[in-house]
């Protein structure tokens, strides 16, 4: 057996899309309440649940092998890490926003920011050259305008949170999405390193599969170039002669977000019996 591999999951938000992901790769952990150490149905994974903030340096150490957490806790912690796979999971906009009243003079007064991001705050008053001070949140950010800050810098999502607490969005920093990370000592080590290519092999199938999405059809010799000509597949299709018929069988992963208008296209020339099915992993 290859030496476990310490893998972190992040705490919070972000958890339920990771246990699912892991979980179709194979990988099921089972959560009890508070318990920070779920067991892993890998025996070659030895799982362990903290918060995303403090993962980056933490597998950045070699304290932890590889680990999920948010690139905007990555730029944060200026952790020296490998990103191994950009999930995709919980997409956010790093932002600065202002009071209503300030979005227009923001730039020309003294300011107090505010921000749970203190290295990409203070890099911001750098790079804009601003007459701040600085000064350290812990969550709610967005209620600390206008009385103990005229300016934040937060995640969002959709900015309707900070629409709510009638701040206006005046730069934007960073994108951020949730990646799966590794220390460069685990990429050193090649039991370790060969598991979680593994394990990047097997989320990326999932991911690539919940872009598409299967169609099979049957298609008369006649009508088979007109078919398959414009076909938005992978490589080629596969293709299969009928049992005792004058055609084929075409199948054919395309994306999901063109199925709408592909079908009836399809129909209209000439393909019968079209089924559509949903994909678990597509291994490129």
């Amino acid at each position: 057996m290859r030496r476990q591999v310490k893998l972190i999951v992040p705490k919070g938000r972000i958890q339920d899309n990771v246990i699912r992901l892991l979980g179709r790769s194979g990988i099921r952990l089972a959560i009890d309440g508070r318990a920070l150490r779920p067991h892993s149905s890998d025996p070659e994974i030895e799982a362990k649940i903290l918060k995303p903030q403090n993962i980056p340096a933490l597998i950045s150490l070699g304290r932890h092998d590889c680990g999920f957490t948010g690139r905007d806790w990555i730029a944060e912690r200026k952790a020296g890490v490998v990103e191994v796979l950009d999930l995709g999971f919980d997409p956010v906009r790093i932002v600065a926003a202002v009071p209503e009243d300030l979005a227009k003079t923001w730039r020309k007064r003294r300011l107090v920011v505010a921000s749970e991001y203190e290295n990409i705050a203070r890099s911001f008053i750098r790079a804009r050259k601003l007459d701040a001070i600085f000064v350290r949140s812990y969550g709610a950010t967005e209620a600390l305008p206008p009385e103990d800050a005229d300016l934040i810098i937060d995640n969002t999502a959709t900015g309707a949170t900070l629409s709510a607490n009638r701040l206006v969005i005046v730069d934007e920093i960073m994108n951020s999405t949730t990646v799966f990370i590794c220390s460069r000592a685990a990429l050193a080590d090649s039991g370790k390193r060969a598991k979680i290519e593994e394990m990047a092999m097997l989320m990326r199938s999932i991911l690539n599969a919940q872009e598409r999405v299967l169609l099979e059809m049957n298609v008369s010799q006649e009508r088979f170039s007109d078919v398959v000509k414009d076909l938005p597949c992978m490589k080629s299709p596969t293709v299969s002669p009928l049992h005792n018929e004058d055609g084929f069988a075409v199948k054919v992963a395309v994306p999901a977000k063109d199925v709408a208008a592909l079908i009836p296209k399809l129909r209209a020339l000439g393909a019968t019996d079209i089924l559509e099915y949903r994909l678990e992993k597509i291994v490129v």
